[in-house]
């Protein structure tokens, strides 16, 4: 009897092992207190993302967030969590860039944002510019819950390779819900890979973008009509587009940062919101 050939062993295949990187995690609330300010009971920071309370005056705190100016790099997690709760007024920016690179490692970094804005409160969310350097790959998720009588304001930027370099790949995706109820919810996909990013229909040959959001109660019954920036397409092009809700979307796309932080600023004035409520902010 000819036996047949014993089959080779069985094996499993082998779970793909995560790619290197850290985790940074961020959260912050901000409460009122009695003297008619703002405190914060709760400040806390790790590894790429510190942050820090400046000086302020009036009913505002001031926080900026600090940590490795070259993060995420690839693999990298960072999540940042913000609360701001019923009378409490939050200013908080970054120091420096966030350069998304390669690392040494590659693979997708992920960067996520929660805001959350009670009534009565107030939140401005204004971090310096996103720069997606060639090899990195960047996705980026602001999610932010606001209650009915809730005050934001919200500024992005990115910026599409350094001087002279093509860019990484880079994925943002912003949503609003106000009282429960979606105000907002976009997505871009730039860089290498991402369907006609650099063709008419999205960016053309720009290669720096940005937004404002202004969500106030005062935009409930009268807020601005939509308007066109900017004429000079060589430049930039800028839009100020009302939402179905008490706020405004400010776009822009610009071939350099002067005329992007120009166009945003303009954008933002012919809100008649003033940018920092704390003349010292």
């Amino acid at each position: 009897m000819t036996l047949a050939p014993a089959k080779p062993p069985h094996h499993a295949a082998e779970p793909a092992a995560p790619t290197p990187g850290v985790t940074s995690a961020a959260r912050i609330v901000a409460v009122p207190d009695p003297r008619g300010g703002t405190a914060l009971p709760v400040l806390y920071g790790r590894r790429a993302l510190i942050p820090r309370r400046l000086n302020a005056t009036g009913p505002y705190a001031r926080v900026a967030l600090t940590g490795a100016v070259s993060a995420p790099l690839g693999g990298d997690r960072l999540s940042l969590n913000i609360e701001a709760r019923t009378g409490a007024r939050l200013h908080l920016d970054t120091i420096g860039a966030t350069l998304a690179l390669p690392g040494p490692y590659g693979g997708t970094a992920t960067h996520d944002v929660l805001l959350r804005v009670d009534d009565d409160a107030e939140l401005h969310y204004q971090p310096d510019p996103v720069i997606s350097v060639v090899g990195s790959n960047l996705v980026t998720t602001t999610r932010a819950e606001l209650a009915p009588r809730a005050r934001l304001i919200l500024r992005e930027e990115q910026v599409l390779g350094r001087t002279n370099e093509p860019p990484g790949q880079l994925r943002t995706r912003l949503t609003v819900r106000l009282a429960e109820q979606p105000l907002l919810d976009q997505e871009l996909h730039l860089g290498p890979g991402a369907p006609g990013w650099s063709g008419p229909a999205v960016l053309a040959d720009y290669r720096m973008t940005g937004q404002i959001l202004i969500v106030t109660p005062e935009f409930t019954h009268h807020k601005p009509p939509p308007q066109i920036l900017s004429t000079d397409s060589d430049q930039g092009e800028a839009a100020l587009t009302p939402l179905a809700g008490p706020a405004v979307l400010i776009s822009v796309a610009a071939a350099d940062n002067r005329t992007l932080q120009r166009l945003l600023e303009r954008g933002h004035q012919a809100t008649r919101v003033p940018t920092h409520p704390d003349p010292q902010l």
